[in-house]
């Protein structure tokens, strides 16, 4: 990807966020990404209030987020309104993202990297060797070779969204488009006598490929139950599992994808209606 550009269209509506809101820290979870606001040096956030004012206007009270009590006191907003408002539901999107991730992964294994980017969203368009996304501002962001972080969000509507400051790790934010799990509260009546609810349910979960412990949260059980019943479907020769650094990858064979008999079950189906 080291020759990838991306090239972005008039404006469609002004925008900025700063950019020490969204540290890359915050790929290894919650807490280490408010860890890396908090400790965000004075000047750059300083800098990106003032931005912030210039661009889409600031209320009075932000340029005191540089002094440390303020910052630490929006952490502990920011970490209350999580647990209020996201954490209840944040189960669903871990699954929603999942069976993006496993669309995803698919495409490129069948395609390669321009397979990938090909189908994302309706907003970007790969004509290599540039993505054009549809964006908030006319602007060019060269990779030169640092690759690229797709990042499929439920909070980002409409158009991507990428960092202001192109000397940051390349990161493009996009809408989640296409790619949901089958819903596992209506197992098909057949399916689950043959192979019981749970395990039916399990079965329509893998039709995207799911971690262990992404199946066992969807499920309701420990990671040991899923790893049981990944275990039977495994010997049936229903799904296959791969690991990946320190998870485990489970996703359907033919076999196993014949079974669900629906359009929701057939992985390839799915993909190609991305394209």
């Amino acid at each position: 990807m080291e020759t990838l550009g991306l090239e972005v269209p008039a404006p469609v509506r002004a925008a900025y966020l700063p950019d020490f809101l969204t540290p890359h820290e915050s790929a290894d979870g919650l807490e280490p990404g408010l860890t890396a606001i908090r400790n965000t040096p004075p000047a750059r956030v300083t800098h990106e209030m003032d931005l912030l004012a210039r661009i889409s206007g600031a209320p009075s009270w932000a340029p005191r987020l540089a002094e440390r009590d303020s910052l630490d006191e929006l952490v502990q907003v920011l970490r209350a309104y999580y647990h209020a408002v996201i954490a209840p539901h944040d189960d669903r999107m871990c699954e929603s993202i999942a069976g993006e991730r496993g669309l995803l992964a698919r495409a490129t294994l069948d395609s390669g990297i321009g397979g990938l980017l090909a189908g994302l969203c309706p907003s970007m368009r790969w004509r290599p060797p540039v993505l054009h996304v549809d964006y908030v501002e006319d602007r060019d962001l060269h990779l030169e070779g640092r690759g690229l972080r797709l990042v499929p969000s439920h909070f980002c509507w409409q158009l991507p969204m990428s960092l202001a400051d192109n000397t940051m790790r390349p990161v493009l934010v996009y809408p989640v488009h296409g790619a949901r799990l089958p819903e596992p509260a209506r197992p098909d009546v057949a399916l689950g006598a043959l192979l019981g609810r749970t395990r039916a349910t399990a079965l329509r979960t893998l039709a995207l490929g799911s971690t262990t412990s992404e199946l066992a949260r969807t499920l309701g059980v420990s990671p040991a139950t899923a790893t049981h019943h990944t275990t039977v479907l495994r010997d049936a020769g229903l799904i296959t599992s791969r690991r990946v650094q320190n998870t485990v990858l489970h996703i359907l064979t033919p076999l196993g994808a014949t079974m669900l008999r629906g359009p929701a079950s057939a992985p390839c189906a799915a993909r190609s209606g991305r394209r």
